[in-house]
Formats: C-alpha cells, sequence, structure tokens
C-alpha cells in the first residue's frame, strides 16, 4: 500500500490549538501512530513546529487558522470542513491572569473575561459547531485540568484558572446531557502539571513524559459511551 493510500485509510482527528505545548505534542503522536491529523493555529502566527511536522508529514498533517475566541472564524472552518470526517474532534485551549495566584475579588473585569472565554465559553463554540463532523463512534474531547476538579480544591490558588476550567467541565456535562442515547465518547482530559508556557519551568513533569500516557486514555476510550473526567492515567478525577 502506498503512502497516500495509506493515509487515506487512516483516521483524522482534529485538534484545535496545535502550534506549541500540549497540543503540538498530542498532534505529534498521534501521527506517530498512524493517524492524520488537522491541526489550527491562530491566524498571523509565526511558524510553528507544527508547521515544521507538516512540512515533513508528507501531506498527513493539515494547518488550519482559528482565532477560537471569534466566533466567525468557527462557522468559516466547519465550512472549509464540510463534508469532512473526524474521528476525533480535540480542543486544546488555555490560558491564564497574568498573575495567576491573583483571588478572584481583585481580578479585573477584562482579565477574568478573557480567561473564561477562551477557557469555557470558546472550546464550547467549536464543538457546538463541529460535532456534526463527529461519527457515532468518535470521540469529543476538551483539555481540561485537574485544577477545574471543585472537589479536589484544597489550597485556593490559580482561582480565575481553577473557575475556568470547572466551567468548562460544566458545559461540556450539559452537552453530554443533550445526546441522544447511546452517545458518542466525550472526555475531558486532565493532564497534569506539565512544563509548558503555562505550566511553567517547576512543573515536575516534562511534554514528552505526559503526552505518550495522555493518548494512550483517549484511545482506550473510543467505544465507549458518554461523558468522562481523566486523568493521564486513565483514572477517575472527581467532578
Amino acid at each position: 500500500m502506498s503512502t497516500s493510500d495509506s493515509s487515506q485509510n487512516a483516521p483524522t482527528i482534529l485538534i484545535v490549538g496545535a502550534g506549541r505545548g500540549l497540543g503540538h505534542a498530542m498532534a505529534e503522536e498521534f501521527l506517530t501512530r498512524g493517524w492524520n491529523v488537522i491541526g489550527t493555529v491562530r491566524s498571523g502566527t509565526p511558524r510553528t513546529r507544527l508547521h515544521d511536522l507538516a512540512e515533513a508529514a508528507g501531506g498527513r498533517v493539515e494547518i488550519e487558522t482559528l482565532d477560537i475566541n471569534e466566533p466567525a472564524q468557527i462557522a468559516t472552518l466547519r465550512d472549509r470542513l464540510a463534508g469532512r470526517t473526524l474521528d476525533i474532534l480535540f480542543v486544546n485551549a488555555g490560558t491564564t491572569t497574568a498573575d495567576q495566584h491573583v483571588r478572584i475579588g481583585d481580578v479585573s473585569t477584562e482579565e477574568f473575561t478573557r480567561v473564561m472565554v477562551t477557557n469555557a465559553l470558546s472550546p464550547m463554540r467549536v464543538i457546538e459547531s463541529l460535532q456534526d463532523l463527529v461519527p457515532a463512534t468518535g470521540i469529543i474531547g476538551a483539555m481540561s485540568s485537574g485544577q477545574g476538579s471543585i472537589a479536589n480544591n484544597e489550597t485556593g490558588k490559580r482561582e480565575v484558572y481553577r473557575g475556568s476550567k470547572a466551567a468548562l467541565n460544566m458545559f461540556m456535562r450539559s452537552f453530554a446531557a443533550r445526546q441522544p442515547e447511546p452517545s458518542r465518547t466525550m472526555l475531558v482530559m486532565a493532564p497534569g502539571w506539565i512544563r509548558t508556557d503555562l505550566g511553567g519551568a517547576d512543573a515536575p513533569y516534562t511534554i514528552e513524559e505526559a503526552i505518550p500516557p495522555l493518548v494512550d486514555v483517549i484511545l482506550s476510550q473510543q467505544g465507549t459511551p458518554g461523558l468522562r473526567y481523566l486523568d493521564r492515567f486513565g483514572k477517575t478525577v472527581p467532578w
């Protein structure tokens, strides 16, 4: 079988936010496992590692432009992907406040809105818009965080970020509750504290340590209907 034939028969994942960090690492890992990858970057973004990956991938990596905070761009992406099948739709979006430990009563309205829109509202707009491209056997997922767990919050800190990820989890539960039975596989993933631009240099785990098991867990859930909140080892995270 030629590379072209193999590519045509391979499953496809769309990773929203794949230019760097965890999103790029996921793209690289899925490509290594034989998947076709569509990854998004924001328009006007300088060349990213995703561009390097696409250049070396022989047509198996496509790059789309998308700012998830622009609803018109989500609609345009939906039009461009019309007729395609996405075996996995995964939204990897994350930002935080300039002062990560600002208390909720002290954060500016503008900063609060920016984080909540990027981490909670915009991922759901993407999922709502593109869900019909995912077949019944497919997976819809979003990158959450263990800090989105209300039950596990015993220290406070990073309050706005925590709140945004808890909101994302709640919105995914609402989305899942509206699905017909049996529903597709839906996931909110908690990758752990990873050494990225968002996680910082003090994080205990590297991307290379975190992403392969994360992808293992995502793929292991295929065909299991309903929504799950899991860490990268497949353990259920308390809501």
